[in-house]
């Protein structure tokens, strides 16, 4: 089901902002009591320049893109579809939550600037909550899933390994339903999902539920964090 992400009635529009009000209150409460901490189980920082790849999916696309726009050592941040097949990666069918496909966001980073262990840390601390199962903020399906799409034995372990240091930190009230799952392929997202906050920053839902999170990263992670 979409809410204000799927240009709704009036009537849904004010129910999804006041659900999307509640919702990031109490993540980022969730979140924030105490300082977020750094993996234990990270890959080093590279001596070298280089490109990879991290596949991350937390809700809407356009808000989990444009804070990875904002931290230093991402080449770039495409929004797109994966865990479906190429026939499907579409927006409207996408929304119908039966392809498999979730909304996701591939990172292409410098590893000699930040880790997969630091993209992660941001993922789990202001990119979204990841105690909600098939649902964010005010977007409901599984088209809205929590998941690390990963590439290869060392993402994979990184990745369950934060998430067990997370849950043993009980950072958050709930558990942590984030699925760990292999990436098969990323599919990129129409042209027009593509920088949307950079381009609807006067959008509601945009301005109550993805903008806090670009304001988080930069308080929490101030040496992360970059302007466009």
């Amino acid at each position: 089901m979409r809410t204000s992400h799927g240009f709704p009635l009036a009537g849904m529009v004010v129910a999804g902002v006041l659900a999307c009000l509640l919702c990031t209150a109490e993540g980022m409460a969730a979140r924030t009591s105490t300082a977020f901490p750094k993996p234990v189980l990270d890959q080093p920082i590279a001596t070298t320049k280089g490109r990879e790849v991290a596949v991350l999916s937390g809700g809407c696309f356009w808000g989990v893109q444009a804070v990875f726009q904002h931290t230093r050592g991402v080449l770039s941040a495409t929004s797109g579809y994966s865990g479906g097949e190429a026939a499907t990666a579409h927006y409207e069918m996408v929304g119908s939550g039966d392809t498999g496909h979730a909304e996701s966001v591939k990172v292409e980073f410098d590893p000699s600037q930040i880790t997969y262990g630091q993209l992660l840390m941001i993922f789990f601390a202001v990119v979204h909550n990841p105690t909600e199962l098939n649902k964010q903020g005010p977007d409901w399906g599984p088209q809205y899933r929590s998941a690390v799409f990963y590439s290869g034995d060392e993402q994979k372990k990184i990745a369950q390994a934060y998430i067990a240091q997370l849950e043993a930190a009980k950072l958050y009230p709930q558990k942590i339903v984030t699925q760990v799952v292999p990436l098969k392929a990323f599919y990129p997202a129409e042209s027009y999902h593509q920088d949307y906050l950079k381009h609807h920053q006067d959008s509601p839902y945009i301005r109550i539920n993805d903008l806090p999170k670009i304001a988080e990263l930069k308080k929490q992670f101030p040496q992360l964090y970059r302007e466009y």
